[in-house]
């Protein structure tokens, strides 16, 4: 969805609808809050005692103002962003220059989250991320309250029929406990690590015409694991932020590597493509992600990886010979897919990789024409996977652009692997990955 920034009238400070928001989200880490200072309203909701319990009254009210705005999304989105900058313009350095994607990112995340009102696991893992990842942007336990009070005016202007006194408290309630979790997050992470590391290009290698391998040296330790992304902000267009998964395993020289692909207008991806040179700067933000290895478990990998998607099954690959034992290795199995052969661009690597572990194979798979320099199959990469039998002793592993996810998701089910064995890379961060 687009957003326009237009001037509606409403002066700074009054919030649109005549309340009183002095108290709304915490400005500051309190682990123990005061109740002499919080809203006589019930605490912020906890999580249900499973999958198959009732949702909550607060959970209820607010799916239904989801469900009333969804047909109208682009103008709920549009003026919240325009009661913001009117109420405090000077937020607006805070939003990049290609504005539209970030601020949909925003807007959305805080409705996901509200949506997850009920599951106290899922919304901490959810929105720690959030909180951690906007350092990067310059966010402050201040802003939050702001943010907080304008998404309250907007659903009051949009939500009509669903829209009641006790409706805007469940609002204010799940806000509460959204902006306190990140702010946490956020307070927990600047005491062990940057808000953004410093990363010089140390190599930077063409594949195709539209794909490039980077290799960066950080200006000081990165941890991360195998299978996490990163964002990554070019000199050339500050403040937009893009996300990359890490193409290795943490190396013993510190040396971080990423695919990228150049997009018709990517700003970032064609900067870093075609613009970039060993000796630019970049900045990294911190590693997120859960498409991680669990080594307590000796169970198969079954990787999907589509175009540039290969990086991180690569990463997967290392971390497993880093933790295998030559008489005990884990299988893997890794199905390389692309368009077309030339498209295959990181081939060679993964096949002599595959020579070097016996534990290891690699199948391209490409969908128009044939595999030329190796035997391969031809098709679409989750047809491929569903034709190859039953991986019931495996885990799957998905990494590609969002329709690969959604289909290759299937197809690990289809083939015998629980969707709690199925790990991928967030589809909302993809939507914006390649940008």
């Amino acid at each position: 969805m687009t957003t326009t920034s237009a001037d509606n009238g409403i002066p700074a400070g009054d919030n649109g609808n005549g309340g009183d928001w002095g108290w709304f989200g915490p400005g500051t880490r309190h682990p123990e809050p005061d109740a002499s200072t919080q809203p006589s309203a019930p605490s912020a909701p906890t999580a249900q005692t499973g999958p198959s319990a009732e949702p909550s009254p607060d959970a209820l009210l607010i799916r239904r103002t989801m469900a009333e705005i969804e047909p109208v999304a682009d103008a709920v989105t549009a003026y919240f962003y325009a009661l913001l900058f009117v109420q405090q313009p000077q937020l607006r350095d805070l939003f990049p220059a290609a504005m539209d994607t970030q601020r949909d990112r925003l807007f959305k995340a805080l409705l996901t989250a509200a949506q997850h009102v009920d599951n106290a696991e899922v919304l901490t893992e959810y929105l720690s991320g959030l909180g951690r990842g906007h350092r990067k942007y310059g966010t402050r336990p201040e802003h939050y309250p702001i943010v907080g009070e304008c998404l309250i005016s907007a659903l009051t202007r949009y939500a009509h029929h669903s829209w009641s006194p006790q409706t805007e408290a469940a609002w204010v309630r799940a806000y509460t406990a959204i902006s306190q979790i990140m702010i946490d997050a956020a307070a927990e992470d600047e005491r062990r690590a940057p808000a953004w590391w410093q990363a010089e290009i140390v190599r930077h290698e063409p594949r195709t015409r539209d794909i490039a391998i980077i290799t960066v040296r950080p200006d000081q330790p990165y941890p991360f694991l195998a299978g996490q992304y990163t964002s990554i902000e070019t000199p050339w267009w500050p403040r937009v932020w893009r996300h990359y998964s890490f193409a290795t395993a943490p190396r013993p020289d510190g040396l971080l590597t990423f695919h990228v692909k150049a997009v018709p207008a990517g700003w970032v991806s064609s900067a870093l493509v075609n613009r970039a040179r060993p000796g630019d700067v970049v900045r990294l933000g911190p590693p997120t992600g859960s498409m991680t290895l669990d080594h307590q478990t000796d169970n198969g990998l079954l990787c999907l990886g589509g175009g540039t998607g290969i990086a991180p099954i690569k990463a997967l690959i290392e971390d497993v010979a880093a933790h295998s034992e030559s008489s005990r290795a884990r299988l893997v199995d890794v199905f390389y897919g692309a368009r077309r052969d030339e498209d295959l661009y990181d081939l060679e690597t993964m096949l002599r990789l595959g020579q070097r572990h016996p534990w290891l194979s690699v199948r391209p798979v490409v969908a128009d024409g044939c595999p030329i320099r190796a035997a391969g199959l031809t098709g679409q990469l989750p047809d491929a996977v569903r034709q190859s039998g039953r991986w019931t002793a495996y885990d799957g592993y998905v990494s590609g652009p969002p329709g690969l996810i959604r289909s290759g998701v299937d197809a690990l089910q289809g083939v015998g692997i629980p969707s709690h064995r199925i790990r991928h890379d967030s589809l909302e961060e993809l939507a914006a990955a390649g940008d």
